[in-house]
């Protein structure tokens, strides 16, 4: 265990070699902080510091830099969040309230984050399987083929071409939007195959044909892979930060394409709680030299998606921490009036 003077050695230097990107020595400590010991004593702790692998000497100069372990230390005893000031609370408030839809919320939100923070923004599209049905709208195109629409309460909308055995009737029609929607508004995605099982026996032979196509075409749309979407902005930013990364950032651009391993990192953050990754607690290679800061974002106390951000190890934690909170509350917020 650090004593409460090392761990303030130690927030010193993580902040001052965030701020200025270069290795933090221990006369600067002394003059930038009031650690009340002399510079001799700092440098003891420091020497301390870095048997314990907090931090690092990067070449012959005097300073030092945190590690990952540092970092994680950092963030676990010594970093709260930084909250927002209100001018930039009211900011994010104007920006996302001007969204259309769901792909505008989505769209805006990416734009915001990679804003506020200066990294890479990651936003995934809310789950069809944490989802509940807000309505579905069954029209007609042709005698024998309707469109079928598929509302979410978190404002998705999916929409699919349905072509039956037979023609279907426009009474048959409305009299099966209305079953539909009797027995699966307001309900979880998840429980929509056990409520609609029995439905086409409850019409007349020569409707159930198309009765049980429409209902397959729901059901596909409810598993397909296709739900787990994710859009992502700012990654220009990380040109800024290219003497973060070893030898070249190529790397890190290589595995923020590959969208299973995005998905996977998010995934990593537990509904509505804060998670932080760094550097090697990330198990992608290309990753190795970033931080990930995510949290789960929803219409309720359940997160239906996440979002976050990726950026190099020398980031401004409480910072990061605290606009990603933020604009994951604002946009849960939209989507529980939408």
């Amino acid at each position: 265990m650090l004593s409460e003077r090392r761990l303030e050695v130690l927030r010193a230097i993580v902040q001052d070699y965030v701020g200025t990107e270069e290795p933090v020595g221990s006369k600067a400590l002394t003059e930038r902080h009031k650690l009340g010991v002399s510079p001799a004593t700092v440098r003891n702790d420091m020497a301390v510091l870095e048997d314990e692998g907090y931090i690092a000497q990067p070449h012959t100069s005097a300073g030092r830099i945190p590690t990952d372990k540092g970092y994680r230390l950092f963030v676990d005893k010594l970093a709260g969040v930084k909250p927002l000031s209100s001018p930039e609370r009211r900011a994010i408030q104007n920006f996302l309230d001007g969204a259309v839809d769901l792909d505008d919320v989505v769209a805006r939100t990416v734009r915001l984050l990679a804003q506020l923070t200066r990294q890479v923004a990651v936003v995934q599209y809310p789950s069809l399987t944490r989802s509940t049905v807000r309505h579905v709208e069954l029209l007609a195109l042709a005698p024998a083929r309707l469109m079928l629409v598929l509302i979410t309460d978190t404002g998705r909308v999916e929409q699919r071409h349905v072509d039956c055995p037979a023609p279907f009737s426009e009474t048959s029609l409305a009299d099966l939007r209305a079953r539909l929607n009797s027995r699966v508004v307001g309900r979880r995605f998840t429980d929509v195959p056990q409520l609609v099982q029995d439905l086409p026996e409850s019409f007349e032979p020569e409707d159930r044909g198309a009765v049980s196509t429409v209902l397959s075409t729901l059901l596909e749309t409810l598993v397909e892979e296709t739900e787990e979407r994710l859009m992502i902005g700012g990654t220009a930013n990380l040109t800024r930060f290219g003497h973060d990364f070893p030898l070249t950032i190529r790397p890190v651009l290589e595995a923020l394409e590959e969208q299973v391993v995005l998905l996977k990192l998010l995934g990593e953050a537990k509904d509505s709680a804060m998670t932080v990754r760094i550097g090697h607690e990330i198990a992608h290679e290309g990753l190795n030299s970033t931080s990930v800061v995510a949290v789960g974002y929803g219409s309720g106390d359940e997160a239906v998606a996440k979002l976050g951000v990726v950026g190099p190890t020398r980031m401004d934690y409480p910072g990061t921490m605290g606009a990603v909170r933020a604009v994951a509350r604002y946009v849960g917020q939209i989507l529980a009036e939408s």
